[in-house]
């Protein structure tokens, strides 16, 4: 199980190989919410989202030797351009496998970055299979995209970062797909803020972590339909224990909802954010009543938007 002293550990290892991001706010927000809001902005991090933090911990704590076998994943998105940053970085192979309909600014992305991309049928079991047959040949080192300790507490130093700078905070909310932030923020939060509320947002098409809390035990995500592609996953089997202990409540949003947040942080903010992003500021502009008065932290988790396709 991740601890506190994992996250601690993490922050000092990515330190000065990942951008501490601002904490900003926004008067016409808060008037919106009847709160004060404290906006984490990793959408100004190192490849557009939080993904660089768990990433650069797992890349960097491995040994010498396991590092220099290289390491690869399946990811058809942000956690595919941070592994390939963070092997750069420590100067070995990374190997990802993606999807044939990933889109293809972020298939350039990977490449520029300097991975060795494999490309494979867009199905889960072919991208397992694929990744097989590459680690197979290479030896490297799987890094999951979620689903891992280290990876767990490397995405935890933002809440640690925002906590550090807000101390006060009476909610901390995160998005919620596989559950890596949420996992992250969730021990952060409860060991620098006891008395925080620790919220997710999710959208009501991929809604599986909400059933999943309710229920108990992990619900597997089948045919999610948002325009949140970044919150599609299933919740990692590590994640799920620390989310069931911490996690106070997973509030769902609708499309509409999260189109208007996420314009509204555009037009106001004057900042990029995507819609994953915009769940958790959509949670809490339609739950007034919760919110009112309080002081709430918001992590924006990304910024990486194809600007040709936007949903409005």
């Amino acid at each position: 199980m991740v601890c506190f002293a994992d996250i601690e550990a993490a922050a000092a290892r990515i330190a000065g190989r990942v951008h501490r991001t601002p904490v900003l706010t926004c008067a016409t927000l808060d008037a919106r919410a009847g709160a004060e809001l404290y906006f984490k902005c990793e959408n100004f991090q190192k490849v557009g989202a939080f993904k660089m933090r768990g990433a650069t911990n797992a890349v960097f704590a491995l040994d010498a030797a396991s590092a220099g076998r290289g390491v690869a994943t399946h990811s058809s998105g942000n956690h595919a351009q941070a592994l390939a940053l963070a092997a750069r970085l420590r100067g070995v192979p990374a190997y990802v496998v993606m999807p044939s309909n990933a889109p293809a600014v972020k298939r350039a992305a990977v490449a520029g970055y300097g991975a060795e991309i494999t490309v494979c049928e867009p199905t889960l079991a072919a991208r397992e299979a694929t990744l097989d047959e590459v680690v197979a040949r290479t030896g490297a080192v799987f890094v999951h995209p979620y689903d891992n300790e280290h990876i767990i507490a490397g995405q935890g130093t933002a809440a640690l970062e925002l906590l550090t700078e807000q101390p006060d905070l009476d909610l901390v909310l995160a998005p919620v797909g596989g559950g890596g932030l949420l996992a992250g923020t969730a021990l952060a939060t409860r060991a620098l803020a006891p008395a925080a509320r620790i919220i997710a947002a999710e959208p009501v098409g991929a809604d599986d972590a909400c059933r999943s809390l309710a229920a108990g035990r992990i619900i597997p995500s089948e045919n999610p339909r948002t325009v949140a592609d970044g919150l599609l996953t299933s919740l990692g089997e590590r994640n799920f224990p620390i989310i069931r202990e911490h996690v106070a409540a997973i509030w769902t949003v609708a499309y509409e909802a999260i189109i208007a947040a996420m314009r509204l942080v555009w037009e106001r903010m004057k900042i990029i954010i995507e819609p994953s992003s915009a769940v958790c500021l959509a949670a809490v502009l339609a739950r007034p009543a919760e919110v009112a008065g309080r002081r709430v932290g918001i992590i924006l988790s990304g910024g990486n938007v194809d600007l040709a396709r936007l949903p409005w």
